[in-house]
């Protein structure tokens, strides 16, 4: 006959096994080490923001952002093939690190402090900021814009940046990138204002328009990995990589390439 206390017992631990199979583990981003073990790297890029990262008309992934990350692979791991690239949406770039489920972000991911306390940014790879574009060549610096219609994505930080150099100005929302090239296209706006490499792969698709002279704000991009002190050994070795390529020059010649000022 079976006792009340090994009976319980025996259930205790049958609750334990089952619970061990059905309770997912903890999630963890992969160290440096593990990276060099696995022989890949996993990174989250962009594939729709020319020409950071985007799709070639061969529908293969390119720009400044993805040469960076194939430059870190070849660095860290001895070839630049060594690489599987995870498009992502602006929304799910820090996600994707913090879930283990990449490696690294290298997708626009500008530094602040809210992101700093997340996750580790590397030193700057490029600097970008607010600018304006135009197909009006009467426009040629910012006081023509003072008291004109200028056309903003709805609810970005933009707003803020343009308010502040331009208070006169009629703000126009717009949501999304292609109602903006159709509201400047119909004369609703005479121009528009966004991050300048986005505004430089707009010239490249569109050769009318124009970007001004003109940074009314700047912001560093860096690459985002995991945060804590198994990671340590990778973000020394990324923020290595990246003021070597400064040094060289390589990190100005592919921006340079690309396009971007």
């Amino acid at each position: 006959m079976v006792s009340y206390k090994s009976f319980r017992i025996s259930w205790v631990i049958g609750f334990l096994a089952v619970a061990s199979i059905i309770t997912p583990s903890l999630v963890r981003a992969a160290t440096l080490k593990e990276i060099e073990q696995r022989g890949e790297l996993i990174v989250a890029v962009k594939d729709n923001l020319r020409p950071l990262g985007f799709r070639g008309s061969n529908g293969n992934l390119q720009g400044l952002e993805i040469d960076i990350a194939r430059r870190l692979a070849q660095e860290l791991l001895g070839n630049s093939q060594a690489l599987v690239l995870q498009p992502v949406e602006n929304t799910a770039r820090l996600k994707m690190v913090l879930e283990g489920k990449v490696d690294l972000a290298i997708a626009r991911v500008t530094q602040n402090e809210s992101r700093s306390r997340m996750v580790y940014l590397s030193r700057p790879y490029y600097l970008d900021g607010t600018g304006l574009i135009t197909k009006n060549n009467s426009i040629r610096q910012l006081s023509d814009l003072a008291t004109q219609k200028i056309a903003l994505l709805n609810g970005s930080s933009t707003i803020a940046v343009v308010r502040h150099a331009l208070p006169e100005s009629q703000l126009v929302g717009v949501d999304s990138y292609q109602e903006a090239l159709a509201l400047l296209e119909k004369g609703g706006a005479e121009a528009f204002a966004a991050d300048r490499s986005l505004l430089t792969g707009w010239v490249q698709e569109y050769p009318q328009y124009q970007i001004l002279p003109i940074w009314l704000s700047g912001e560093a991009l860096s690459v985002v990995m995991p945060k804590g002190l198994q990671y340590n050994h990778l973000h020394r070795r990324v923020n290595e990589m990246i003021s070597k390529w400064q040094a060289e020059g390589w990190l100005a010649e592919r921006a340079a390439a690309w396009g971007l000022p």
